[in-house]
């Protein structure tokens, strides 16, 4: 299992709500090392810790081990402005050593431009008709603990995790065509910029395809799918998903480094 890359981006995290999967975000990042790690939007719930959310020392940690990254593998981190962190609006863009807050950014890597944002600013209703976009935060967020329920039960039947709200979205038409029209216009405005591609969050659904000749990469989130996009340094691009991730592995790998480091220091 590579555990090393050149650069992993996450999104859509929502620290500061009941939904947030802040222990599995935090392990993963105890998984891997990358040169830069991108947050790309809604990693803090600013709406919900307006109104029924909070903060939990759990939270506190995912930030704790991203200034580790930061600081023992000298990790650059990118947090670019999602529509739930929109209080980062008041001190953007900010440079302070590894750290880098922007609205979005252009990557380029092995030859090629892409172009990352959250994804909201292309989001109509989110952008022009906010009350709206709040009304529909409602209505998932009833949704999330609706599921919570419904896995509760499966869990306790030896069923594995089964996400309701990803299911409406597949099978309610206007959803899936909201997606489909969003993921081609990120890819006209990546074109419109001269990039080879785009990054983006925001609607919950991972995805890594080609779209008119566009690459279109979406993070997917830590709410539902819990995925992340990583690329090696080849500059391959695949997307990880924390229920996939094997930790037995990962902890026989350094069972077998430390047996092996112990056993060079004996001969010597």
């Amino acid at each position: 299992m590579e555990t090393n890359f050149k650069t992993i981006v996450i999104s859509d995290v929502h620290l500061g709500t009941k939904g947030a999967k802040a222990k599995e975000v935090l392990r993963f990042l105890k998984q891997y090392r990358c040169q830069n790690l991108i947050l790309n939007g809604d990693i803090i719930d600013g709406w919900q810790l307006k109104k029924s959310g909070s903060w939990k020392r759990k939270h506190t940690r995912v930030f704790n081990r991203i200034l580790k990254m930061m600081d023992t593998d000298c990790t650059k981190v990118f947090y670019l402005r999602g529509n739930h962190d929109d209080f980062l609006d008041q001190v953007l863009p900010l440079e302070i050593g590894n750290l880098s807050i922007r609205k979005d950014m252009i990557y380029e890597s092995h030859g090629k431009r892409y172009f990352v944002a959250h994804g909201d600013i292309f989001d109509s209703i989110t952008s022009n008709l906010r009350w709206i976009a709040y009304i529909g935060d409602m209505g998932y967020t009833f949704l999330l603990w609706l599921n919570a329920r419904v896995n509760h039960f499966r869990r306790k039947k030896g069923l594995p995790y089964y996400s309701l709200s990803q299911y409406i979205k597949s099978k309610v038409k206007s959803a899936v065509s909201y997606i489909d029209d969003y993921e081609k216009e990120l890819t006209k405005i990546a074109k419109a910029r001269g990039c080879d591609g785009i990054i983006c969050g925001h609607i919950h659904k991972a995805e890594l395809r080609e779209i008119d000749g566009i690459s279109y990469f979406n993070s997917g989130d830590w709410v539902e799918s819990l995925s992340a996009l990583a690329e090696d340094h080849c500059g391959n691009w695949q997307l990880i998903y924390y229920n996939e991730m094997d930790f037995k592995e990962k902890r026989d790998n350094v069972v077998r480094m430390q047996n092996q480091s112990s056993h060079a220091v004996q001969i010597s």
